[in-house]
């Protein structure tokens, strides 16, 4: 009687071990939603307008100033009036501000060198990228789109109808696990591919859009379910389901590198639009900051507005005022290094806790 029931409770347990793999072969369909990271830093570090998120950050220093200037103005005052407490501040936010454009400057000469070459180098990076939308155009039957976004969303339309022939091919096999494991990965695929797909659809090279459209599109595990599903099914799959199988294999590893060289151009966009935005602002705060080593050391300002000292005002504003470039760069390296750290592996490599 007990081993009738032992041998019940282990069928019981294969059979949810079972249910359990097949439910862990589909993902959601958004980055976010698989590392569980909630809406607000992924709106920070990602989604939100660089300029925006600088404001923001500069209002949180213009506040913080102005709350120790109300609380400790006698300190303030005193220190304005018998010491150079505001020469010294904005004199050393002038030489890290030259410092901080050096460097930005340094890092755009660094990514326009990249563009930079012998007549050789440029061909054979012409020869590169034309071989592989030849083959591109190969898989899908149709032109490769010019637009980033297009391309990527040709790629990921295609994946969805190769999967959509995959499960075609598998509907009258015998075997019921493999049925179940390949409706569960061709749904979750082809949902992705909608998702991801409507995303990109319009959108224009430049904005964060394009890239985040494509790295909700997680391709890597893919490829391993393909591989996965191949070994572990090899006796079951007829030839059609492998040829079928492999084809998808083949377009998700088309992705890897085309999002790798959209991800490459957006960077090289990002870090000349931060150089440009840093210039544009380097020149005001640099006004702001000889101004007040100039002309308002050792002031005391008197007067009150809004029951808070002139001096705050003054001192709280042009302090912020000196330290945008910092905060430019401070927004837009976020992003970058964000994503750098999100795309470190090219393939099928899972570097997160989310689905290993």
């Amino acid at each position: 009687m007990s081993d009738a029931a032992d041998t019940i409770d282990t069928q019981e347990e294969d059979t949810q071990l079972d249910q359990e793999s097949i439910e862990n072969i589909g993902t959601a369909n958004t980055m976010r939603e698989r590392s569980g990271e909630t809406r607000l830093k992924v709106w920070f570090f990602l989604a939100g307008h660089r300029v925006v998120v600088t404001g923001l950050l500069a209002l949180l220093i213009f506040g913080v100033f102005m709350l120790g200037g109300t609380y400790f103005y006698q300190f303030l005052l005193t220190d304005a009036q018998t010491a150079d407490t505001i020469e010294t501040l904005f004199s050393t936010m002038i030489s890290a501000i030259i410092t901080g454009v050096t460097l930005v400057l340094t890092i755009s000469q660094i990514v326009i060198s990249q563009e930079n070459g012998p007549l050789g180098d440029q061909r054979e990076r012409m020869s590169n990228t034309m071989d592989f939308r030849d083959y591109t155009e190969e898989l899908t039957g149709s032109p490769t789109p010019a637009d980033p976004s297009a391309f990527l969303r040709v790629l990921i339309l295609e994946s969805k109808d190769r999967a959509e022939g995959l499960r075609e091919s598998i509907a009258d096999n015998d075997n019921d696990d493999l049925r179940g494991e390949v409706d569960e990965f061709t749904n979750s695929l082809i949902e992705n591919a909608d998702t991801v797909s409507g995303r990109l659809d319009g959108e224009t090279f430049g904005s964060f859009d394009v890239l985040s459209g494509a790295l909700d599109y997680n391709y890597g595990w893919k490829v391993f379910q393909t591989e996965r599903l191949a070994d572990d099914y090899t006796e079951d799959l007829s030839a059609e389901s492998f040829e079928r199988l492999d084809e998808l294999k083949t377009v998700l590893t088309m992705f890897g590198p085309a999002r790798e060289h959209v991800k490459t151009l957006y960077f090289e966009w990002e870090l000349i639009s931060l150089s440009q935005n840093i210039l544009y602002v380097s020149v005001p705060a640099l006004i702001v900051a000889g101004f007040m080593t100039t002309f308002l050391g050792g002031s005391s300002l008197s007067g009150v507005v809004l029951g808070v000292s002139v001096l705050v005002w003054v001192t709280s504003i042009a302090f912020v005022v000196t330290c945008l470039p910092f905060l430019l760069l401070i927004s837009y390296i976020a992003r970058i290094a964000t994503i750098a750290k999100r795309t470190l592996a090219i393939g099928p490599f899972i570097l997160r806790d989310s689905q290993r």
